[in-house]
């Protein structure tokens, strides 16, 4: 393995996708998102890029761990209780495997993710 190999987010992505949640998770807006995949395991458990998130509401279910951190932007993250938190620029967390709520992007959102999905 070289230098080469090194993952830089400043160079672009592999590949990115334009998406949107499906119909049925959608609960407020036009919440259309964009993945930039800068890294993607062999195995499919690992990967890693930008996220970017237009206005809207939407269910979530976490089946992966991601750690994230907030570049631009607000959302506020609801489970399943309706408790929230509202994370904004700067801001860092891991949204754990299992989590179940709600994801809602308040003002236009980007995010740095590193996910991990467990196979059993």
């Amino acid at each position: 393995m070289s230098i080469l190999n090194i993952v830089d987010f400043a160079q672009p992505a592999k590949e990115s996708v334009e998406y949107m949640p499906k119909a049925e998770a959608v609960l407020a807006g036009n919440p259309s998102q964009l993945v930039h995949t800068h890294f993607a395991s062999p195995c499919g458990q690992l990967a890693a890029g930008v996220w970017e998130g237009a206005c809207g509401q939407w269910t979530v279910n976490f089946t992966e761990s991601e750690y994230c951190e907030i570049l631009e932007g607000v959302s506020v993250i609801r489970d399943a209780d309706g408790t929230s938190k509202t994370v904004r620029a700067g801001d860092r967390f891991l949204i754990p495997a299992g989590f179940k709520g709600t994801w809602e992007v308040v003002e236009p959102c980007k995010k740095i993710f590193v996910s991990v999905e467990f196979k059993a």
